[in-house]
């Protein structure tokens, strides 16, 4: 852990212009706890951030004043406890807004909610879990997906996850099976177990499907392609259980899918081959 410092800091010279060790370590922890602001279902304490992040308290304290002052946090008045400000909002909508691949992608994935009456959803993964970067709502639909662009999903239990890891070169696909091995401890033969097998039929089938695994109730079935930039991403079709049963899905709605991942690929010059083994 780096160590904070009343000590000034000396001027650097034109050969010290990088970021010395002490300020990336810092810069990570604030990014740590911007983060956890952002996951958070209530605005959150410090002492709730020192537990959360295994930061110290006193550099909580802090990172979350200079976050602040930064403009990227708000302490509610009369409390300890912040909330991110409508400046990250900024950066997220830049970010979307140079992401050229949701505009390039959406009519396709409109057709797709149409000729499904399911919630359709682009998503590509940030560090161990796959992010939302698109949702599309069939306008017939009564009973539709809460997900919105930025909600987090489960990698190994959602067919969004198993569809992009499908897509994944071995050794980045085992580089992320490691992290997830340290992340779910215990827990990981099962999972692991489970996770083969689904990527075995994901070779199989060419897509991915997975019934009341991640939420009880919740059916879904995806598949991936890779972008020209070699930016992997998965299309996700879903919805309510009784409304898309594990047949029904793979009768009706995998062929449409399928279609819609071949006209994104075409559309933007990408693959949608499977890389299980590359």
């Amino acid at each position: 852990m780096a160590n904070f410092t009343s000590k000034p800091i000396p001027e650097r010279t034109a050969s010290q212009k990088d970021s010395s060790p002490e300020e990336v370590a810092a810069l990570a922890r604030g990014l740590t706890v911007l983060r956890r602001v952002a996951m958070a279902d209530a605005p959150v304490s410090n002492r709730e951030l020192a537990e959360l992040t295994g930061i110290p308290k006193p550099s909580v304290s802090r990172i979350t004043a200079t976050l602040v002052s930064a403009g990227f946090l708000f302490q509610l008045p009369d409390s300890e406890r912040f909330v991110l400000t409508a400046s990250v909002l900024e950066l997220s909508n830049g970010f979307l807004r140079n992401f050229d691949i949701r505009g390039r992608a959406r009519p396709f994935l409109v057709e797709l909610a149409e000729r499904t009456s399911l919630s359709v959803h682009l998503a590509t993964r940030d560090r161990l879990e796959m992010v939302v970067i698109e949702t599309i709502r069939p306008s017939s639909a009564v009973l539709v997906s809460r997900l919105e662009i930025g909600s987090r999903m489960d990698l190994t239990r959602t067919a969004v996850g198993r569809a992009y890891l499908a897509v994944l070169a071995d050794a980045e696909r085992q580089a992320v099976e490691a992290g997830l091995r340290v992340a779910t401890g215990d827990d990981w033969p099962h999972l692991h177990a489970r996770l083969a097998n689904a990527l075995a039929d994901t070779r199989a089938n060419g897509y991915a499907i997975a019934t009341g695994e991640w939420y009880e109730g919740l059916n879904a079935i995806a598949a991936g392609f890779v972008a020209p930039s070699g930016e992997r991403y998965a299309v996700n079709c879903g919805g309510a259980a009784h409304l898309c049963p594990r047949e029904w899905l793979i009768e009706h709605a995998a062929p449409a899918l399928i279609a819609c991942v071949e006209k994104i690929v075409r559309e933007i010059g990408g693959s949608p081959r499977l890389r299980l083994h590359d």
